[in-house]
Parts: C-alpha cells; sequence; structure tokens
C-alpha cells in the first residue's frame, strides 16, 4: 500500500512537470507547485518535506544506541475549493515513524492521514472546521514539526498532548483594540486520536481554547513556529489557555496512549487536560513556557467486579520552558528545561526532568535548516540518560 501511494504521488508529480512550461513554480519553500483553476475557482499548493535524524544515547549502566533514521518524509497539499471562503489541507505521512500505530482500530491499515480538513469562513471573523487536524491544546503540539526551534518537541508534549482527532472546531477572533487581538476555539471530536475507523468506543472529546495577544499579531503567524526568524521589532506576546474533556475516554492518556481494557470491553472515565502557555519574541530573542495538569474521575481502571485492570490514567504535572537568541548570521543558541512529575501514587513513575541545549543553522529559515542538540534526563531514584540528536530537515 505504501508502495502505491508512493508511486501515484510520483506518477503525479511526473505529470504536472511535463508542463512545467505553463507552470510557475513558487520560490523554494513555498511549495513544489501551486495550481488555479482556469476559472479560478480552486487553488492547491503541492508541497513535500523530509527529515533526516541521527540519535545516540548513554544510560547509566548500558551500551550506547544509535540509531540513524528518516524521522518525518510527507506530502502537503493545501488551497480553496469553489471559494476563497472554504479552504483544505491534507497531509500525508510517508515514514515509518509518520504511518506506525496499526491495529484492529485503524482496521489494521497503516495511519497515512495526519491532516484531511476543510476550513469555512461563513461570517467574518468566523471559521468552521471538519475534519482530522490538531486539536486546540498546548501550543508546543500544534507548532508544526517543520518549525520546531529544537530538534524535537519536549517530554511535556510527549506525556501530554491531545494530537489529532476526527470532528468540528469552532474559531473565532476580534480585535478588543487596534493590537489586541483575541482567538477563541472550541472542539468537539470523537475522542480516541486520529484514523480510528471503529467509530466512538467511548465519550467525546470537548476541548476549548483562548488566546490574547495584547500587542497585536506576530509576524508570519510566529506565534505557533519556533525562534524569532522575523526578528520583531516591536515585542510580542501570545497568551493561551486550553481545557480538555474527554468524556468516558477508553485511552490512558486523554485520546492518546493504550487502550484500558477489562472484562465487559473498556474501562471508562472521565480525562481532564488543563494547558497554560505563552510565547513572547522580540528582536531575535524568543521565550515559550508550558503548562499541563491532567486528572481522572478514577484513574485506576477496573474491571466489573472492581479488580483492577492493572493500567492507570497517566495523570500528573508537567513544566516546559524554552528560549532561544537568534544571530545575525542565522545561527541560534536555544534552551530548554522541563520538569514532569506523574503522580507517583497512581502511575508508579518517578519525576523526570530534562535539559536541553541545542544550536540551529537556518539556511533558508525553517525550509532548509540544520539542528543539534544534547539533553540530559535526570530520573528520580532512576538511571540518568544523555541523549545527542542531528538532524537535516528540508521543506519544499
Amino acid at each position: 500500500m505504501k508502495l502505491k501511494i508512493t508511486c501515484i504521488a510520483l506518477y503525479f508529480f511526473a505529470i504536472l512537470s511535463s508542463h512545467s512550461q505553463e507552470i510557475k513554480s513558487p520560490k523554494f519553500g513555498k511549495g513544489l507547485f501551486n495550481l488555479v483553476g482556469q476559472d479560478s475557482s480552486w487553488t492547491m499548493k503541492i508541497g513535500a518535506r523530509m527529515q533526516f535524524l541521527a540519535i545516540s544515547n548513554w544510560e547509566d549502566g548500558e551500551n550506547n544506541e544509535s540509531n540513524f533514521l528518516v524521522r518525518r518524509a510527507r506530502l502537503k497539499f493545501d488551497g480553496y475549493a469553489f471559494t476563497p471562503k472554504l479552504k483544505y489541507k491534507l497531509e500525508l505521512g510517508l515514514s515509518n515513524r509518520d504511518i506506525s500505530g496499526a491495529s484492529p482500530f485503524t482496521s489494521n491499515a497503516p495511519r497515512y492521514i495526519l491532516d484531511a480538513v476543510m476550513k469555512w469562513n461563513f461570517a467574518p471573523g468566523f471559521e468552521l472546521w471538519f475534519g482530522q487536524t490538531k486539536l486546540p491544546g498546548n501550543r508546543e503540539r500544534v507548532v508544526s514539526s517543520a518549525n520546531l526551534q529544537q530538534v524535537d518537541r519536549s517530554l511535556l508534549n510527549s506525556r501530554f498532548n491531545i494530537d489529532r482527532d476526527l470532528g468540528i472546531q469552532l474559531r473565532h477572533k476580534f480585535n478588543l483594540s487596534d493590537k489586541f487581538v483575541v482567538k477563541e476555539m472550541l472542539s468537539i471530536a470523537q475522542g480516541e486520536g486520529r484514523n480510528i475507523t471503529t467509530g466512538n468506543l467511548g465519550g467525546h472529546q470537548y476541548t476549548g481554547r483562548v488566546e490574547l495577544l495584547p500587542f497585536g499579531n506576530f509576524a508570519s503567524k510566529g506565534d505557533y513556529s519556533g525562534s524569532d526568524l522575523k526578528r520583531e521589532q516591536t515585542p510580542k506576546l501570545a497568551l493561551g489557555v486550553s481545557y480538555d474533556h474527554n468524556n468516558n475516554a477508553v485511552k490512558n492518556r486523554s485520546n492518546q496512549g493504550s487502550y484500558m481494557v477489562n472484562d465487559t470491553g473498556f474501562y471508562k472515565t472521565n480525562i481532564n487536560t488543563l494547558f497554560i502557555d505563552a510565547m513572547f519574541k522580540y528582536k531575535g530573542f524568543s521565550l515559550m513556557a508550558e503548562y499541563a495538569d491532567r486528572d481522572a474521575k478514577d484513574p485506576f481502571a477496573k474491571n466489573s467486579d472492581g479488580s483492577l485492570t492493572g493500567d492507570e490514567v497517566q495523570v500528573g504535572k508537567g513544566l516546559n520552558l524554552q528560549t532561544g537568541v537568534l544571530c545575525k548570521n542565522d545561527w541560534e543558541i536555544s534552551g530548554r528545561y522541563t520538569n514532569i512529575k506523574l503522580d507517583q501514587n497512581i502511575t508508579g513513575k518517578n519525576p523526570e526532568t530534562q535539559y536541553t541545549l541545542g544550536v540551529s543553522k537556518y539556511i533558508v529559515g525553517h525550509s532548509l535548516k540544520v539542528q543539534t542538540d544534547v539533553s540530559h534526563l535526570e530520573i528520580k531514584n532512576g538511571s540518568n540518560e544523555l541523549m545527542w540528536r542531528l538532524q537535516f530537515d528540508i521543506h519544499f
């Protein structure tokens, strides 16, 4: 199946290339092709990107482990259909990391589809989204993996994020003053993650988010992009709060993690997640801060007779602080501090603290860059770990 999709994509590109004299290609990093219908009733931008990663880990008392892999390989299609007020986005993942997770809940099929969403601007300031895409959760997760300040996201994101799901979202924005911008988002989703084909096993997932931008919009949507590549000439600040309620959730990390199976099918409990975050940028300096807190009505998964199944909801708190300074030659030094405290009485997991130092060279912004970082992970009453990563990123 993967080979078939790849061949179809290559065939499609070959057809377009055969008419290259008729298609004006955009500049590097702005898509492979920007197509417009003859009557201007539709558009499509076609893009591709790849990330190549080298990683090495050292754990106390263990042998070094090294790996080379294609971290991400993706095709992206976006534009509008019929009217500029009806936009769409389709993103496909082709790397093993992108499509992993096949299970009976995805019809045992690879999870190729990342985003498949329509966005309807039905009134001034309002958009209705429907399909599969990222939920309005923590800021770091919504930042594209192509636009990260360091090689990858933090431990807070891996432990608490609510990622993608299927459903509808209502988004609204307005100005309190000439500069002060307010954004509101409300989502109703299936609650079990992306590419699920078995229908709704638990309840639905409800997510609300409010963002405040007191000094106006960031350049080029920089509030959702790592590093201050636009070198904001005036201070820019974005504050965000998200609250997620997954009713009768059947996974141990809201819509992520493992299914909690019991003797009657699935254990269900309400899971709530709070995110508070901020992004600040000014003249090449950037600071991102995030706090996460997850709880559950009854975190211990049980059978019908009340006996424990051995599964539990991953409740707890996390803090992530990340900052960077962009030099005039487009080299950047960044640092990150992450602290994770899952409830030890429930999860049995010890607190984790990770320190990360990163160096990036932006050749053509985020579209062509080389990044490396080194991280030291401290686990209370456990082994310390050292990790080094080097990644090359190209985005057409």
